[in-house]
């Protein structure tokens, strides 16, 4: 499948895709398909796809609503969980305010308590994640992710059934897979476009509602750019950073923007946002399907998680086969797991890989844009 457009104008539309995707729930929902909306790399949207709905990311990436969410939440509290909030109270979000459901999980203490103010005014389903990923945690998780299933089909007076999950496991996987081969461009040296560009498309992704036509869009993105980096088309050779930590969308982006306004080029997120949501597939030939959805799903090596082995194993993976010069670790301010996290990925990046790690905290705000290019920028000199 050849495309036709210049890839920078590419890179814009799945940028605009949130926009463009405002609409598209409103359609969803004139035709009378549900809709989930979710905030977590933990939701195990293949539930939810399986009854046909409509799965979106919810708005909590901007400082817009903010002040209206401090009404009711503590200022020094981690601005993803106010920007949700405030989103979701002032109906500023469309996807929200068009979500039947809302799926929260209890991953941090301020979610899960957040949460509790939301469901005052919206449904919200709370699906109880467990803290470690031994065998008793694999248990109670494929027990919610069972429960949740439950509640789709009594809310919506639908069955779901066995055949549809697998269905959807291996929709969801495909796309998975697309996305993963876009990402795996960037292990050329010199790579082969902006960091930038390939969030866009990431980050894009998350509010396409037709899972199935990623990976045709997806892999023909992936093929244009080989086939321009095969004819010389690249960028200059720069120092490769990773970024790992918190979520990264919206407002934070500017910390990509720092290291590639400062010399750097971003070749890999271990983020939400990247490879840590679409690393894993769901293994579709299992003889207990929600026992498999539940060990992809909690295999995720975030930081709520006691012990966190999984994180640094991909963390590893990456710096390895990306060629990494130099980590970020971006955290969001008052993100008291990330934060705590910080000293055990500094040993692990500076210690067994040998390779320099700097962390940045920040917030949804634009007032700390010029010093984290000062120190973005040393950092990368460095390098």
């Amino acid at each position: 499948m050849e495309l036709i457009k210049d890839l920078p104008e590419v890179f814009e539309e799945f940028a605009e895709q949130r926009q463009k995707s405002f609409l598209a729930v409103k359609e969803l929902k004139e035709k009378g398909v549900p809709v989930v909306g979710s905030y977590c790399t933990y939701f195990p949207k293949e539930i939810a796809m399986a009854m046909g709905a409509g799965c979106v990311s919810l708005c909590s990436t901007s400082d817009e609503t903010i002040p209206e969410a401090e009404k009711d939440l503590p200022k020094n509290l981690c601005p993803l969980i106010k920007s949700s909030y405030g989103f979701a109270k002032t109906d500023k979000c469309p996807f929200f305010y068009f979500s039947d459901v809302v799926v929260g999980e209890t991953t941090c203490d301020g979610k899960k308590k957040m949460y509790e103010y939301m469901s005052e005014f919206k449904d919200v389903f709370i699906m109880e994640l467990p803290n470690s990923q031994r065998e008793p945690g694999l248990q109670l998780w494929k027990g919610e992710i069972i429960r949740f299933k439950e509640y789709l089909e009594q809310k919506f007076g639908v069955t779901i059934t066995e055949e549809q999950i697998r269905e959807a496991v291996k929709t969801e996987n495909q796309a998975r897979r697309s996305l993963k081969k876009l990402y795996e461009v960037m292990k050329h040296d010199p790579a082969p476009i902006k960091g930038q560009d390939l969030f866009k498309v990431l980050y894009g992704s998350t509010f396409k509602f037709d899972r199935s036509l990623i990976p045709g869009e997806v892999d023909a993105l992936t093929a244009k750019i080989e086939k321009e980096y095969a004819e010389g088309k690249m960028e200059e050779k720069k120092p490769r950073i990773l970024i790992t930590g918190c979520p990264i969308g919206g407002a934070t982006e500017k910390v990509i923007r720092a290291v590639e306004d400062n010399g750097g080029i971003v070749v890999t997120f271990e983020n939400c946002s990247g490879a840590k949501s679409i690393d894993k597939m769901v293994d579709e030939d299992a003889e207990d399907i929600y026992d498999a959805i539940a060990r992809r799903y909690l295999n995720i090596g975030c930081s709520v998680m006691t012990p966190n082995p999984n994180r640094l194993e991909l963390l590893g993976r990456l710096i390895d086969e990306y060629q990494v010069d130099g980590v970020v670790d971006m955290i969001l301010q008052a993100c008291h797991t990330y934060n705590v996290e910080t000293n055990t990925i500094r040993k692990f990046v500076t210690g067994e890989k040998g390779i320099p790690y700097i962390s940045v905290e920040t917030d949804y705000s634009q007032a700390d844009i010029g010093q984290l290019n000062t120190r973005l920028a040393a950092f990368v000199e460095m390098l």
